[in-house]
């Protein structure tokens, strides 16, 4: 019997850089659509000279990274990976010790620990000494901590992050997998039928002249949001939508409210 990681062809990898691009096509030009984080696992769909095109496996996301920035698992390692329960880094920044070289990695707020015991991790054959995972569990916490982080499409960090890779981030740590894009994670969750009745945590989606959803933000009652748009800020929502309290104006048409929690 063939095993989970390597059957049919199919390849998977890890990514043991701190932050990854994740490209639309396979040159250093082509758009940033996500970011493959540290720790992360991915299915190899196609080889080109200096890329490969992948799938994630957290949020099924496709797109092309540099061969330079992941290893190949081995079976045995992507057999015990998906069946583990992953240990996310809950600090803003995390100091890892590359032991091989003694050499220091930033970790972003969110990534993966493979194989962590509690102290260190593993890559390959490189382990990585993890002093604290960070303690930002409280969803209210951990949304208020990306306060100001500028807008960066494709972002996933407190470096740089995008309306829906905000969402994904601060739900991931209560427990929620959230697709990549707002018109992906419109279609999960159970709907609210009145912006009176939104609570804590609830996802509101926001569409373009068009229809198509473009935007979500997190609310933090019924009368406020925090959200992605230029900066991670706060501001007012009612049934027109977003009020940006620094344009003196509506940014954004109110969609539909979801619930995840």
């Amino acid at each position: 019997m063939c095993s989970f990681f390597y059957f049919c062809g199919m390849e998977y990898g890890i990514c043991n850089v701190s932050i990854a691009p994740l490209r639309a096509d396979s040159a250093h030009r082509s758009e940033i659509v996500s970011q493959v984080l540290f720790g992360e696992t991915f299915e190899i769909l196609e080889y080109s000279e200096d890329w490969v095109r992948i799938m994630t496996t957290f949020d099924g996301y496709e797109g092309w990274i540099s061969k330079l920035q992941y290893v190949n698992l081995s079976s045995e390692d992507g057999l015990q990976l998906i069946s583990a329960k992953a240990t996310t880094t809950r600090a803003v920044v995390t100091n890892a010790l590359k032991e091989n070289d003694n050499s220091t990695v930033l970790l972003p707020f969110g990534v993966t620990l493979p194989f962590y015991n509690g102290a260190d991790c593993k890559i390959g054959d490189v382990t990585y000494q993890i002093p604290s995972i960070g303690d930002l569990n409280d969803l209210t916490e951990t949304a208020y901590s990306f306060l100001n982080t500028p807008y960066l499409w494709g972002g996933r960090t407190h470096f740089g992050v995008d309306c829906s890779g905000y969402a994904q981030a601060v739900l991931r740590t209560q427990g929620i997998t959230l697709k990549r894009d707002a018109h992906l994670q419109a279609s999960q969750g159970s709907v609210v039928d009145f912006l009176q009745s939104a609570q804590l945590g609830d996802l509101a989606f926001f569409d373009n002249p068009e229809g198509r959803i473009t935007h979500v933000g997190i609310m933090l009652d019924n009368q406020s949001i925090i959200h992605a748009s230029g900066r991670v800020k706060i501001d007012r929502i009612d049934d027109q939508g977003i009020f940006a309290a620094d344009q003196k104006k509506y940014t954004h048409k109110l969609r539909i409210i979801k619930r995840f929690l």
